[in-house]
């Protein structure tokens, strides 16, 4: 018989993890680093519902191809086909979980918010995100379905 702390601990771990568990993404052109796994929290199924006033946690483990002095993150709302730039609190990838100089062959944990905005329409898309390195060339790129909802 497991005492009930440790129980409830565990309980509470497999919770965690349930809403931590790595999503299935569609890489749109990943060049110079390939994706090992896309987290975002809370999102337990697909596609992820996002409601607006909420901010949301994106975990990107990546291995980089290259060496780059630096990254920078891009975030779009696809939308027929159209790019539409969505703003994050903190576009440097060196300020969110990546230790830069970036080196060829290393893995790295790109950790950042996605705020969702109460003026935010109710509505399907695609969340496009982009890490690019200082040349201008994909680290990764991932794109996920989710539903804007109240």
């Amino acid at each position: 018989m497991v005492p009930a702390p440790l129980a409830l601990l565990l309980a509470l771990g497999a919770a965690a993890t349930a809403l931590a568990e790595p999503l299935r993404f569609v890489d749109c052109g990943s060049i110079d680093g390939s994706i090992q796994e896309v987290n975002v929290s809370p999102c337990p199924t697909q596609p992820c519902l996002l409601h607006k006033g909420t901010s949301y946690s994106i975990n990107v483990t990546f291995a980089s191809k290259i060496e780059s002095q630096g990254s920078k993150a891009r975030v779009y709302g696809e939308m027929l086909h159209v790019d539409i730039p969505f703003p994050i609190p903190e576009p440097d990838g060196c300020k969110s979980g990546i230790q830069c100089p970036i080196q060829k062959g290393h893995s790295y944990s790109y950790l950042n918010k996605l705020p969702v905005k109460s003026e935010y329409p109710s509505i399907k898309l695609i969340v496009k995100w982009e890490l690019v390195d200082d040349q201008d060339q994909m680290l990764f790129c991932w794109k996920i379905p989710v539903q804007i909802t109240s």
